[in-house]
């Protein structure tokens, strides 16, 4: 390169920076008050559409800056809401096993938290000596109501049988089954443990005893969890609330089985607020039949709220906002790029709702946008300078 393309060159950079210190300087002194001599102030800002100049943009010119264009369409607006959550257990499928009696854990049957059990299932065997005083009482009424079966119509004879009554009812009242209770009865000998049994099917999430353990009323021995069904719980923000209703279908995906979604239903929302985070939780039911949702998981609740039945929207890229103005560039005839101010509404995913300054219809730019603004700025803000007037693109192409 010679010494005179040099110079030219250097020129023509100091021209271009000049340029882009004016439209900087142009958008930020809007506020101060103070206009340049002899050239109206407005022409200088910058800031609303009206003062942004058309931009003339062949198709070949688009596609190579990778300017693309979208419809204005009037379609239902969703808002789609997300949030985090976390797998719980279903709180009405909890059971707790606590013995109602005295004794000292002879065996355990369960012996380990995590084990899946069935109802019915034994858990441990217990010795109280109660139990065994039970029992004999239990066996002796047995015997007195045998030895009146000759008069069943006899005082006594009643006595006994509501001495027997009184003696099964107390051992069921100590959850002891009926086919233990009857096995007593049948053999006439006391057993010195008797068995406890699971009395829902579930899995072990909590144990507290080993064997040897000496037990009291009301102690908690093991804790069992349904897990076929569970909650998931997690907190909207408060300016979502209003969307949320008890019976809306949730998608929801866990982060340990990524790109699956499980499908439940919003049973609850609850009536408080954070006053920390301004959230207020909300729970979705899922069926989990094969145990693959487990409490602790992290999770991501979707819910979907029609909000609108018709409106029109454009992608979140069309619009340009700058803080006091929002605008779109709307193509026109022979491919002329005009910026125009619109007034958003809604925002759902990708899209945004606008309420006026466009119609259905219409083109505008969907992607470069930024590349499409400078340019009109800059042309804005070379027209605002003594003796470089530039010309609309009609002018041009009626020059040509």
């Amino acid at each position: 390169m010679n010494r005179k393309n040099q110079r030219a060159l250097s020129i023509g950079l100091v021209v271009v920076a000049t340029v882009v210190v004016i439209v900087y300087a142009s958008r930020t002194d809007g506020d101060q008050g103070k206009a340049s001599e002899g050239h109206d102030h407005a022409a200088m800002t910058g800031a609303a559409s009206d003062e942004l100049s058309p931009v003339q943009l062949s198709a070949e010119s688009a596609a190579r800056i990778g300017v693309a264009y979208t419809m204005v369409e009037r379609k239902p607006l969703v808002l789609t809401i997300r949030t985090v959550a976390t797998v719980n257990y279903d709180e009405t499928r909890l059971t707790k096993v606590n013995p109602k009696i005295e004794g000292w854990v002879e065996r355990l049957h369960v012996d380990f938290t995590g084990a899946p059990v069935r109802r019915g299932q034994p858990l441990l065997d217990l010795y109280s000596p109660l139990l065994v005083s039970a029992q004999e009482e239990l066996i002796l009424a047995r015997r007195l109501v045998d030895d009146t079966i000759a008069e069943p119509d006899s005082r006594a004879a009643e006595r006994a049988r509501n001495l027997l009554a009184s003696a099964r009812r107390r051992l069921e009242y100590w959850d002891i089954p009926a086919d233990q209770i009857e096995r007593i009865e049948r053999s006439g000998t006391p057993q010195k443990t008797l068995t406890l049994k699971a009395p829902a099917s579930g899995i072990v999430i909590e144990k507290n005893v080993v064997d040897g353990t000496r037990v009291v009323p009301g102690m908690d021995l093991y804790m069992i969890a349904d897990l076929s069904r569970i909650w998931i719980e997690g907190e909207v923000f408060e300016k979502d609330l209003s969307l949320v209703r008890e019976g809306q279908v949730a998608s929801v995906m866990i982060d340990a089985y990524p790109g699956e979604v499980f499908m439940g239903v919003v049973t609850y929302v609850y009536p408080t607020v954070s006053l920390e985070s301004r959230t207020g939780r909300i729970r979705v039911e899922l069926a989990n039949p094969d145990l693959k949702l487990r409490p602790g998981m992290y999770a991501n609740i979707g819910l979907e709220s029609p909000v609108r039945e018709e409106a029109l929207v454009v992608p979140r890229s069309a619009v340009h906002a700058t803080g006091e103005h929002a605008y779109v560039f709307v193509r026109g005839a022979d491919d002329v790029l005009s910026a125009r101010e619109v007034t958003t509404g809604l925002a759902s995913g990708q899209e945004i709702e606008i309420l006026n300054g466009v119609e259905e219809g219409e083109q505008v730019v969907s992607s470069a946008n930024f590349l499409i603004d400078a340019e009109s700025s800059m042309g804005s803000a070379i027209q605002a300078m003594p003796g470089m007037e530039m010309e609309q693109p009609a002018a041009r192409k009626g020059a040509e």
